[in-house]
């Protein structure tokens, strides 16, 4: 089996810095892999080949301290190197020293969550994927857009970005929902054997607390819907894509933007969640035609076309009046301006009515669950509808459901409102 030690290179030059390196024996052969830790003399220990660290508290004492637990990081992971190379028939030390190199190319946090994030948009997995760049953006950000690699992801590192966060204010379920998604890359790697599990988030927050109240009453719903918006043609569009989400079984606006015409079939619309990629299917009524008629070409619609750069055209691929008549290319984000115009003009509603609840699209889909359970439709029925595929959000599954009962589910729903 191949040995590996710590070495130091001390500086040509009297008061210049040296060079740590390691060493890599095996067969007789040796390899040597440089890296970028640069001391003085006076900061290695010989005997113990490592990093000397005289005053912790120091500045440079704390940048030695780092450089100590980076070194222990690098040998555990040429070892585990090792331990994975020892179960081919031949290896070289070569081979050592290029899988090592290859690891530390590939296997940053940056780099592989920027790779699960290009596997989640080619899965069609475009809200997921959102939220795992939401998460490397705000981790980029607490690290100064500093990488590190994936096993060195410790329990002292995600503490200081917890502490980070409440620092600027953040509220606890932001923080957590960040550390959920670390946490589930993370795991992946554990599973692809290209970490071992150290358990690094035992020690921060990864559960959701209550929020603030989300989901409306039937009361409100009917306000909503009711509203005399005809000199606000904005307000009158936010409103009529809020009600579409609601009959549509609380449907997320990015599932909305992109059904086409061909997903309507014998009054039927079928479609896969872009979160999860479930099959879902969802009757067609006549509550939806009629909100879909308004924006029809021709019609007359509340002050004239759908707001934000939407002209309705026969020929446009797409059921609703949400994208433009060309088709979008994978990738883009036209959605969400919509969605962010269309939230912006919903919370000037909710003011309107005083509704206690700033409101947005996804109220949408809080309250479509909310009245579905007040209405006793079991929760399995609400779970299938939704396409929920998570305990926390609705606790209890099952493998299959009628698509029948899910719908009259629905007709009771909206025949209430």
């Amino acid at each position: 089996m191949a040995s590996v030690k710590v070495k130091f290179r001390p500086a040509g030059g009297q008061g210049g810095r040296g060079v740590v390196y390691y060493q890599v024996i095996h067969e007789r052969r040796l390899g040597r892999i440089f890296t970028d830790y640069r001391l003085m003399a006076g900061e290695w220990d010989a005997g113990r080949h490592t990093v000397a660290v005289p005053h912790v508290r120091s500045e440079r004492g704390k940048v030695l301290y780092g450089m100590r637990q980076r070194i222990r990081q690098d040998i555990d992971r040429l070892h585990r190197i090792i331990r994975r190379l020892e179960y081919r028939e031949y290896y070289s030390v070569d081979d050592v020293v290029e899988e090592y190199e290859r690891y530390r190319r590939r296997y940053t946090l940056f780099a592989y969550m920027e790779s699960n994030i290009s596997r989640l948009c080619a899965q069609g997995k475009t809200r997921t994927a959102e939220t795992y760049m939401a998460a490397l953006r705000s981790f980029r950000k607490f690290r100064g857009g500093e990488d590190l690699m994936l096993d060195a992801l410790s329990g002292e590192v995600l503490e200081a970005y917890e502490q980070w966060h409440h620092r600027r204010g953040v509220a606890a379920n932001t923080s957590s929902f960040y550390m959920r998604i670390l946490r589930a890359l993370y795991n992946r790697a554990i599973d692809q054997d290209i970490i071992d599990d150290r358990r690094p988030f035992r020690h921060v927050y990864t559960g959701v607390d209550k929020t603030e109240k989300r989901a409306l009453p039937l009361g409100d719903l009917r306000r909503i819907r009711g509203l005399e918006l005809t000199e606000h043609p904005a307000l009158a569009y936010a409103r009529d894509m809020f009600m579409l989400s609601f009959c549509m079984r609380g449907m997320s606006f990015v599932d909305m933007s992109f059904l086409r015409k061909t997903d309507l079939r014998d009054g039927v619309v079928t479609y896969r969640r872009r979160k999860t990629g479930q099959l879902l299917k969802v009757r067609w009524t006549g509550e939806m035609q009629a909100i879909v008629d308004r924006y029809a070409p021709g019609a007359d619609s509340p002050g004239g076309p759908a707001p934000g750069g939407y002209a309705p055209s026969a020929d446009s691929p797409y059921l609703l009046p949400i994208l433009g008549g060309e088709v979008e290319e994978e990738g883009d984000v036209t959605y969400r301006r919509k969605a962010y115009n269309i939230n912006r003009a919903l919370k000037r509603i909710g003011v309107m009515l005083n509704l206690g609840v700033p409101l947005t699209l996804y109220v949408a889909r809080h309250s479509w669950a909310s009245v579905a359970r007040q209405q006793g439709v079991p929760l399995s029925v609400i779970s299938e509808g939704m396409g929920h595929e998570s305990e926390q959000t609705t606790r209890i599954y099952l493998a299959s459901l009628d698509a029948t009962q899910v719908d009259r589910a629905n007709a009771k729903i909206l025949a209430s409102l």
